[in-house]
């Protein structure tokens, strides 16, 4: 079982949708298989899971998908009933780890043995197609396949590809870790008042999305007072006081998997926003509701970029990276940029109708005192961009 709380998503039809989106990739590229690491991608194409995070920077774990035929993963020592029941895996062998903690010395032995492992596995399944997709793999394995005459080919490409339309079962999947996402919001906002720490705040969070089902936060992005300025300061022991601002950034892997990428900022201690408090909400939310009523599928990321909310000069230093990116297992493609920031970071492609995306604000002056960062998360249908995120605004602020 992959599901760590009550359900009412069909999952063995979700793996269907899911596998079958990778494979349509493999086929575009005429690809004979994908050999995956990143355990996101393993969750998508598979949706088992097992130590997702130390799986992240521990390479045991890895999951071998031909174009056509049966697929195996390669699970961690003593972990193959975890899987058992999946029916898109057909077979469970134990990984063989070649990285420096897990085999020392050996590592370059051991390398040998994986490889030849995969090479049977290709000539077997992959019909003389020796083209293979491999997401993240370290310099040796590299070596090794190629040494075999593997042509190695982007798989980060393939997946970041299959994962970017989401089907009905995704978005049940989704809203289920939104749900948990926003009661875990609910929550901290009961208990922010003077006194309470940063990290005390964010850790209610945490502990909500973990008792719904949840499995982890990306980010300690909760700040507040003059710590919202600059952003990227991750939460600590600073005390919240009356009157200020509380920015954060959920960055949540919620239910089911699926990520919660939700911001908000909330005054502590009651009392009305100052002026200047009241300023920069109003830019913020202006800015969201511009950019979620441009967003249409047919429109190209650089469109969007040059057609988006144009922020007043004294917050475009500190605008955020992106005006919006996709998210599903995780925040993933697309990235896209703002205009000034295009020639150098940017890259086109056009937005699907059944993407979901996090719009995104961050508004605050150079050397200000706070900044306000807000986040909303849609889906992108022909009708325009549906509002999946409902934790209220401040609008009363407005």
């Amino acid at each position: 079982m992959t599901a760590f709380h009550a359900t009412a998503v069909d999952h063995k039809a979700l793996r269907a949708y899911r596998l079958g989106r990778v494979r349509e990739q493999l086929r575009r590229r005429d690809y004979g298989a994908i050999l995956l690491y990143d355990p996101v991608n393993i969750r998508y194409a598979t949706d088992t899971s097992n130590m997702q995070v130390w799986t992240l920077h521990n390479a045991v774990r890895y999951a071998f998908i031909p174009t056509e035929g049966p697929i195996t993963l390669f699970d961690f020592h003593g972990c193959g009933h975890l899987s058992a029941e999946i029916e898109v895996v057909d077979e469970i062998r134990p990984a063989t780890g070649w990285f420096y903690f897990g085999a020392g010395d050996e590592g370059p032995k051991r390398v040998q043995s994986w490889a030849d492992e995969l090479l049977e596995l290709i000539q077997e399944h992959c019909g003389g197609n020796h083209r293979i997709a491999v997401d993240k793999l370290d310099p040796m394995g590299v070596w090794a396949l190629q040494e075999r005459q593997i042509d190695i080919q982007d798989g980060q490409q393939v997946m970041e590809i299959a994962r970017e339309v989401k089907n009905d079962l995704e978005l049940a999947a989704m809203m289920e870790s939104l749900n948990a996402c926003q009661e875990g919001m609910r929550r901290m906002r009961e208990a922010l008042e003077p006194g309470i720490t940063e990290n005390k705040l964010w850790s209610i969070l945490h502990q909500a999305n973990i008792e719904l089902g949840g499995e982890w936060i990306e980010t300690r992005l909760l700040t507040s007072g003059p710590r919202t300025n600059p952003w990227f300061q991750e939460c600590s022991n600073r005390v919240i006081q009356k009157g200020d601002l509380v920015s954060f950034d959920t960055d949540l892997i919620g239910p089911n998997g699926y990520c919660s990428d939700v911001s908000r900022t909330w005054l502590c201690g009651g009392g009305k926003p100052s002026d200047e408090q009241r300023r920069l909400y109003a830019v913020a939310r202006e800015q969201i509701r511009f950019n979620i009523d441009l967003l249409r599928p047919g429109m190209s990321f650089k469109e969007f970029s040059e057609k988006s909310y144009k922020l007043p000069d004294e917050f475009v230093a500190n605008r955020y990276s992106v005006v919006f990116h996709g998210v599903g297992l995780a925040d993933e493609y697309p990235g896209v940029v703002y205009a000034q920031d295009w020639e150098h970071g940017g890259y086109d492609g056009m937005i699907q109708d059944g993407m979901t995306v996090c719009i995104e604000s961050l508004v605050g002056s150079e050397g200000g005192r706070e900044c306000i960062k807000l986040e909303e998360q849609v889906h992108v249908t022909a009708a325009g961009a549906k509002v999946l995120s409902s934790y209220p605004f401040e609008d009363d602020w407005l």
